[in-house]
């Protein structure tokens, strides 16, 4: 009976290793991401994002948010269905720039202004979803903000689920 007691202590801890490790490990990817965004630096940043994931997600929104402003109209819906795709895959190419999620990233405590974070601390900001997503949240028990997916060995961002209203073109841009 200890046996067991303690093959499945063990099994917990090797579990909980492995959890670790692949929070540290999309910390790294993270942190990267961040660096992009801080520097402006596009190619870091198309390295660490899945666009065609990103964009799919961003469109449903940007659909979904048209669809609840019109109230519902089906006339609107329809037109918005003919019209609305191409507009909304123009907006969300727009809207996935470095410069777009500086916002975001302000929003959740990585300001321009104060050093990024290493990955040891972005780590203990993850909330692991399951084996290949993990997010990041503003506050420990709060909701997903960004979402990313372990990608052959690069966690990329995939998912945005914050207020659409900040991602904004910069002025002038």
């Amino acid at each position: 009976m200890k046996f067991r007691v303690a093959l499945a202590a063990l099994m917990a801890l090797v579990v909980s290793a492995c959890a670790e490790a692949e929070r540290y490990d999309a910390a790294g990817d993270i942190h990267a991401l961040l660096v992009s965004i801080r520097d402006g630096d596009r190619e870091a940043f198309d390295a660490h994002v899945d666009r065609r994931a990103l964009k799919n997600q961003l469109r449903a929104r940007l659909m979904a948010e048209a669809t609840r402003r019109s109230g519902g109209d089906p006339t609107v819906a329809a037109l918005g269905a003919l019209l609305g795709r191409s507009l909304v895959d123009a907006a969300a190419d727009a809207l996935i720039q470095p410069d777009v999620f500086r916002a975001v990233a302000d929003y959740l405590g990585y300001s321009a202004d104060r050093p990024i974070p290493g990955p040891i601390v972005i780590a203990q900001a993850l909330r692991r979803i399951d084996d290949d997503h993990v997010c990041v949240t503003r506050r420990k028990d709060g909701p997903c903000v960004l979402t990313f997916e372990d990608e052959d060995h690069v966690w990329r961002l995939t998912g945005f689920d914050g207020d659409v209203g900040m991602l904004r073109t910069p002025k002038g841009g």
